[in-house]
């Protein structure tokens, strides 16, 4: 479930369809500049000519490389040039590139204007193969009144974003760059679709980034109100399993209300080597097991661990309990942790009474 790169990458140089400004012009200077490769040219060696490098494959590549230790001054040379072609260069094959840098590099008030551009044409724009990479790029850096103004355009088209090939990837950057509050309408279109979204080859991608990015504990329990109503269908789905797949997330998801009750069930429902790899990222690589500390006292991780005790095998319940036991006075110290240390003992003398351990626990 690899992602299209939304980086602006120097290139590319395999082949490539033509561009589809380059046609319009036509100048011996960047024929010289492709033939000629004894001179070394700068940008202000281009002036005039700038649109005409932006849309080439190899004059893109020489200016974006420039464009990352341009000086304010060279750069606002150029600028002039683009800003009449802003639009077209931001959907060419090569242009796009160049639009991207100027977002990156350019200055405060050149970024403003390049995304002023986008005003009215922010929608068709994220659906272009292209174009999608600046928005992308746009909802990286620039200030949250203008990101709310260019996502604002979005609104009453969010589920056709959702299930295009370039819009998704919009979506995505929306939810991971843009603060909540100024994307409810986009999470909101969601509700009552989560299940249907999360087995799409696109939608997928995005609810994943609501659960890594969302904290909103409203729209927490929402989704996942959803999702668990059918752990059972996602997790059997060529792309419904990426959204409850938790590997790498065990501890963080553990610690949150309503995902932690993910957590839970794939712990029950998982078979012996998915389980066994929660376990392994529970206990940690050290011997400190700072996972497994960190979950045995916080309210909802500690849950995790009785039900991680109640499912594992008996190697495993062994090893964990002795872990557990050599943390168990530094429980005892945490005001929370307070509370679960009879649970965690009780559990403790259940789990040795089941492997047959005749030691007793040790306070």
């Amino acid at each position: 479930m690899l992602r299209t790169s939304t980086e602006a990458p120097i290139g590319p140089w395999s082949s490539t369809p033509s561009s589809n400004i380059e046609a319009k012009f036509g100048s011996s200077l960047l024929d010289e500049f492709k033939n000629n490769k004894a001179k070394s040219f700068e940008l202000s060696d281009i002036l005039g000519h700038v649109v005409e490098f932006s849309s080439d494959q190899y004059g893109s590549r020489f200016i974006q490389q420039k464009l990352e230790t341009a000086t304010e001054e060279e750069k606002d040379k150029i600028f002039p040039e683009v800003m009449p072609h802003a639009r077209t260069l931001m959907t060419d094959v090569f242009g796009n590139y160049v639009i991207q840098k100027f977002f990156e590099h350019g200055t405060e008030s050149q970024r403003k204007e390049l995304a002023n551009q986008l005003t009215g044409h922010v929608l068709p724009v994220s659906l272009q193969m292209y174009g999608c990479r600046v928005i992308q790029k746009a909802l990286e850096v620039v200030e949250v009144d203008q990101q709310t103004r260019m996502v604002a355009e979005l609104d009453g088209s969010v589920m056709k974003c959702v299930r295009d090939q370039n819009g998704n990837h919009v979506i995505q950057k929306c939810i991971e760059c843009v603060p909540q509050d100024r994307i409810q309408f986009i999470i909101s279109a969601f509700y009552g679709q989560v299940v249907a979204l999360s087995m799409h080859p696109y939608g997928c991608r995005v609810i994943q980034r609501v659960l890594e990015n969302c904290d909103d504990p409203s729209t927490q329990q929402i989704i996942m109100d959803e999702i668990m109503q059918s752990v059972s269908a996602l997790a059997q789905d060529q792309y419904g399993n990426y959204v409850i797949q938790l590997s790498g997330q065990i501890v963080r998801m553990s610690q949150q209300k309503f995902a932690s009750n993910v957590v839970e069930k794939c712990l029950t429902f998982g078979c012996p080597e998915e389980r066994q790899l929660l376990i392994h990222e529970i206990i940690g690589s050290t011997d400190e097991n700072e996972p497994l500390q960190a979950m045995m006292r916080d309210p909802f991780g500690n849950y995790v661990v009785q039900k991680v005790l109640e499912t594992c095998d008996d190697q495993s319940l062994k090893f964990l309990l002795n872990r557990i036991k050599v943390h168990l006075n530094t429980l005892k110290r945490y005001t929370y942790g307070k509370h679960i240390v009879s649970r965690v003992e009780k559990l403790i003398t259940t789990g040795e009474r089941r492997i047959g351990l005749s030691s007793s626990l040790s306070s």
